[in-house]
């Protein structure tokens, strides 16, 4: 708690897009210094996947390093809000959850958190714990602290308005909720993506209106996906899952541009802004990037998995490149009636592709190879009996047994 206020805000704009108010935030750790009390810090996640990516992570990061500093985490999982659904981004209402499936989502959401975050300094809290008890009476007093005006501020929602795209009364009460969340929670910071900066300042605006500090709000910017353009999302494919396999993370990380690299390291590497800025002034001086990107693959998933997985995973990448075939390649196995089958109808039963006809335009573009040799004929068939080495890609490989 006595670190330096200079360097706290440091770390703290790390990375950051915005911060509102930074005056007020020089106050609230200067009040923290001399108190010893940690501050509070607030950042809701709606379960509405039970599977986080690095986008996620951006975030849960900048949380860690809030602990770091002393302060105190509020995770806060959304099990009550995440039945209305976020309307953050959307063109439609979106449908919401049931509760049972938010509870399944949040136990996923808790058990991956924590490879990042302190237990210790870590308070996980649901919001329908105050939500639920807030009843008619209170969630009409809510609903009259806002005009439509004013909801209708917010840019998604303007633009729905102005298309005549229809939104339902219960999604302007989604960003009341998360900044009564602010009130219940007393936060003295709370953190959210660029797209949530309307929600996140309505928890400023409900704490003032209830006498309390207003909290400080920091923004972190929406981490593009694999493909260095669209925000990294598991719909679009363009992902890095922290719970997927080590060789898979590593190879995805490995694909990324040279550019992009430096981007995700700002904002997901632990590395101190010193050594970066070393990495970067090496690069600068004709030092390869690869390297770099090794470490920072290998940092990754030994934060995901373990060092001795990523140590593997680097073996796995670099015999891959070399167009080897790595020593431990999953078994496979496909139970067939016939006594042949097609390429494709085999890669799928056996999980490498999503389609046959995926399998075909691989085959075209020469991504499929089985015991190392391309394949070149679509219609080649296998008989029952044997085992192959399949290869999809530079990164699916198995062995695949036809009984």
């Amino acid at each position: 708690m006595n670190i330096d206020i200079n360097q706290q805000l440091a770390v703290i704009k790390r990375g950051a897009e915005e911060l509102l108010i930074e005056a007020e935030l020089v106050e609230k750790l200067r009040l923290s210094i001399k108190s010893g009390n940690p501050l509070r810090i607030k950042a809701g996640f709606d379960p509405t996947a039970p599977d986080l990516h690095l986008g996620h992570t951006v975030l849960i990061n900048k949380l860690r390093q809030f602990q770091e500093l002393g302060h105190h985490v509020l995770f806060l999982i959304g099990d009550f809000t995440g039945m209305i659904g976020d309307p953050t981004g959307k063109s439609a209402t979106r449908p919401p959850l049931t509760a049972e499936q938010v509870q399944e989502n949040a136990k996923s959401y808790t058990a991956q958190v924590f490879k990042i975050l302190k237990p210790e300094q870590t308070e996980v809290v649901f919001n329908s714990k105050w939500l639920n008890n807030l009843g008619a009476a209170g969630m009409l007093k809510l609903a009259a602290s806002h005009t439509v005006a004013q909801m209708l501020e917010r840019d998604d929602f303007s633009k729905r308005y102005k298309s005549n795209q229809p939104i339902a009364i219960h999604e302007f009460l989604y960003p009341l909720l998360q900044g009564y969340d602010s009130v219940a929670l007393k936060a003295d910071v709370e953190l959210g993506g660029t797209d949530q900066k309307f929600n996140l300042l309505m928890g400023r605006e409900l704490q003032k209106q209830a006498g309390m500090a207003q909290q400080c709000v920091l923004t972190m910017p929406l981490l593009e996906g694999l493909d260095g353009v669209n925000k990294m999302s598991k719909s679009l494919g363009n992902y890095i899952g922290i719970n997927e396999p080590p060789e898979i993370i590593f190879a995805k990380i490995m694909s990324i541009s040279d550019e992009l690299m430096w981007r995700y390291i700002e904002l997901l590497s632990f590395e101190s802004l010193e050594t970066i800025q070393h990495w970067k002034a090496d690069v600068a001086a004709g030092a390869n990037p690869r390297n770099i990107k090794v470490s920072f693959a290998q940092e990754i998933v030994t934060r995901f998995h373990s060092q001795a997985d990523a140590t593997k995973a680097l073996d796995d990448f670099q015999t891959r490149a070399k167009g080897g075939i790595p020593d431990e390649v999953p078994n496979v196995s496909v139970n067939i009636d016939a006594d042949t089958i097609g390429i494709g109808q085999l890669l799928k039963l056996a999980g490498m592709v999503e389609s046959v006809s995926e399998a075909g335009r691989l085959i075209d573009q020469g991504g499929i190879k089985l015991d190392g040799e391309k394949v070149m004929d679509k219609a080649r068939m296998l008989n029952k009996g044997i085992t192959i080495v399949a290869q999809v890609g530079k990164r699916k490989f198995a062995n695949v047994t036809i009984v």
